[in-house]
């Protein structure tokens, strides 16, 4: 769960529909931009798909007693989370194999430095998993593997900003993860520049200064805001599901559309 806290209330994004988002940004992607085309569908779908491990979770979020806030992505228990994590790359390895090994990266990357055993363990098991993938593909390209990657990284980063940032916020308060842009990964050797700047310009309206997709984008983010007093009177299980879910609608726009 992506979790904005406002004054009276929290607005909860589950992670499944984030990853929506970012399979949107990367569906539209440049094709002059997008290297291995024959592989775009796999890569497509692990974007969409990243965090289906989520799914269940997130239809009966969790109230940390400790924040007093619902917990969110950042703060779930990690012994947890892996259980979530297997679960998802599972589904996805189901359908695409491909699109898996991508999912497998991703989650082992959180959890490089863990040094919990299952932290540890979740890692050596993804590892192997991540090298039969490969050693069942024909001809394994492993830099266009990094690249692919770098997009799946890239469209979370992008989708993470629109989800953690309120629309129409001004740029010296948004969310700190990204006051300097969304770091770019070194394998999208396709900008020239370490940082992707972006900026809201108003509650529907997101300018970016290098502009990766094919046209502006209107992106549908689904949400739903719940009141602090009645999680107070009712719980926050009780509130959230009976809580109607919102969607807006937001523009991806290049600069000089402004």
């Amino acid at each position: 769960m992506i979790i904005r806290e406002r004054q009276n209330d929290f607005v909860m994004i589950e992670q499944d529909n984030h990853a929506h988002i970012s399979g949107q940004i990367i569906t539209n992607w440049k094709d002059s931009l997008f290297l291995g085309q024959e592989l775009k569908k796999s890569v497509e779908y692990a974007t969409f798909k990243h965090d289906c491990g989520w799914q269940p979770v997130d239809k009966q979020p969790f109230w940390n007693d400790q924040k007093k806030s619902p917990y969110s992505f950042m703060d779930f228990p990690t012994l947890s989370k892996l259980v979530f994590y297997k679960y998802g790359i599972d589904l996805v390895e189901n359908v695409d194999s491909y699109a898996a090994l991508l999912c497998s990266r991703h989650y082992t990357q959180f959890l490089i430095h863990d040094t919990s055993q299952e932290g540890k363990k979740f890692v050596q098991q993804e590892e192997s998993r991540q090298q039969r993938i490969i050693r069942s593909i024909p001809n394994f390209n492993k830099k266009l593997f990094e690249f692919h990657y770098g997009l799946l990284k890239l469209g979370d980063s992008l989708s993470l900003y629109i989800c953690l940032n309120e629309p129409g916020i001004s740029k010296e308060n948004e969310h700190h993860f990204y006051k300097d842009g969304i770091p770019i990964p070194s394998s999208l050797n396709i900008f020239g520049q370490r940082n992707l700047q972006l900026q809201w310009i108003n509650k529907e309206t997101i300018i970016m200064h290098d502009f990766p997709l094919r046209a502006p984008t209107l992106i549908k983010l689904k949400q739903k805001v719940i009141s602090k007093k009645d999680i107070v009177d009712n719980g926050l299980l009780e509130c959230y599901q009976a809580s109607p879910l919102q969607e807006m609608t937001i523009r991806l726009i290049p600069e000089e559309n402004e």
